[in-house]
């Protein structure tokens, strides 16, 4: 056991009183959480910490720790028990105002927003690329529907599923064609028409025109 120097002799009874001190931690914390003893500490002024070693998980490297100091004319007495890092224990991180973990916080808060930002705009562009493509990819579609396999016809812009609307235009001009060809036909057979009954009522005049002793 260690101690820290004192010019003033220690008490035996304090050394000692290692019954006392668990009896005290028993009313804290299970026995079982208490080792042997380690050392004792003179703190001075009659007062010596007696230290124990510590079972509890999640403190390694801790010690259970029992003031205990003598009353003139009385027995041994406990001043106060705690569970205390030893040297090269695990220790918390120190402790840091709420005000300094809010603006840390609020910090952390902002530049995460600027790269959800920059992420965001990021994404915007390559949706943009990506409708420019598609809207390429469904012009190239387009001009493929207009091509007929097998067909010589050359199509343009105004043609529907492949047929030449010129070449329709030009059918329609041939049947026109022909029908004025018919309407002349039947004109020029009125007109037979007519000059045969001309003949037929000239005929007639000229036979009633001669005198009866004619006949």
């Amino acid at each position: 056991m260690t101690s820290t120097p004192e010019s003033a002799p220690l008490d035996e009874r304090l050394l000692t009183a290692h019954d006392l001190a668990r009896a005290a931690l028993a009313e804290v914390t299970p026995a079982a959480t208490v080792g042997d003893p380690v050392d004792y500490i003179d703190e001075g002024d009659g007062v010596v910490s007696l230290r124990f070693s510590n079972r509890l998980p999640g403190y390694p490297g801790w010690l259970w720790t029992v003031s205990v100091a003598v009353v003139a004319d009385a027995e041994p007495t406990v001043l106060e028990v705690e569970l205390l890092p030893a040297v090269g224990a695990l220790l918390a991180p120190d402790w840091t105002p709420w005000a300094v973990r809010l603006a840390e916080y609020q910090a952390a808060q902002a530049t995460s927003e600027d790269d959800d930002s920059d992420e965001s705009d990021d994404t915007d562009d390559l949706e943009d690329d990506d409708e420019d493509e598609d809207e390429d990819d469904d012009s190239d579609d387009d001009s493929d529907d207009d091509y007929v396999e097998g067909s010589t016809a050359v199509t343009h812009a105004g043609d529907v599923d492949g047929v030449d609307i010129d070449a329709l235009d030009d059918s329609d001009e041939d049947d026109s064609d022909d029908e004025d060809s018919d309407d002349d036909d039947s004109d020029d057979d009125d007109a037979d028409d007519d000059d045969a009954d001309d003949d037929s009522d000239s005929d007639e005049e000229s036979v009633h025109d001669e005198a009866p002793n004619e006949r």
